[in-house]
C-alpha cells in the first residue's frame, strides 16, 4: 500500500486554493489541499498500522500551533510547481523532522519547503503567464494546526485518511 503524512489546512483556506487548483492542477480531484509532511512510501497494510501507532505517539508530543500563509511562490527552474508558501515556524518544521526522523527517511529528495501546491505539470509558458498574475495576490492567511493525518492511496490514484492524529496530550 501506498501511504503518506499531510495536513490538512481549514475548509476556508481549501476552498480558496481549490478555486485555482481545479484550473492548475492535474491532482486536483485525487487530494485535497495538503502541506506534505511526509512523501508518499510503500508498505504493506501491517507496516502501516505500525507506523500509524507511531504517528499517534507523535502526536502527543505536540501542541496545536499557527501558521500563516504570507504569498504565492514557484519551484521554478526545479520543477513548475506554483504554491502557497507557508512560513516555516518551528513547531511544523519539528513535525516534519520527527515523522520523517521516525520512519528512518534518510533519502529525501527535496528539502521541507512548506507549501500548499496550486497549480503542477505546467508547461513553460503557461507556468509564467499563471504565476506572473498569481504572485500579485495578497496573502495573510492565519489558522491553528491541531491535527495531521495519515493517508493511502486508493487503486483510482486518489487518497484517502487513514487515520487523523490530533496533537497534544489526551485527556
Amino acid at each position: 500500500m501506498k501511504f503518506g503524512v499531510v495536513i490538512f489546512p481549514s475548509k476556508s483556506l481549501q476552498d480558496l486554493v481549490n478555486s485555482y487548483r481545479k484550473r492548475y492542477d492535474p491532482h486536483y480531484a485525487l487530494i485535497s489541499p495538503h502541506i506534505t509532511l511526509k512523501n508518499a512510501f510503500e508498505v504493506s497494510e501491517d507496516e502501516g498500522k505500525r507506523f500509524a501507532d507511531q504517528l499517534r505517539e507523535i502526536a502527543k508530543e505536540f501542541e496545536p500551533f499557527s501558521t500563516r500563509t504570507t504569498k504565492v511562490g514557484s519551484f521554478q527552474p526545479v520543477n513548475n510547481v506554483i504554491y502557497l508558501k507557508i512560513e516555516p515556524e518551528k513547531a511544523l518544521l519539528d513535525l516534519h523532522q520527527k515523522v520523517n526522523q521516525e520512519f528512518n527517511d534518510d533519502h529525501v529528495e527535496y528539502s521541507f519547503v512548506p507549501h500548499i501546491t496550486i497549480g503542477q505539470k505546467l508547461s513553460n509558458d503557461e507556468h509564467s503567464d499563471v504565476y506572473g498574475s498569481l504572485k500579485m495576490l495578497k496573502m495573510g492567511h492565519e489558522e491553528t494546526i491541531d491535527r495531521f493525518h495519515l493517508l493511502y492511496q486508493l487503486e483510482n490514484g486518489s487518497w484517502t485518511v487513514y487515520e487523523t492524529f490530533r496533537l497534544g496530550k489526551e485527556f
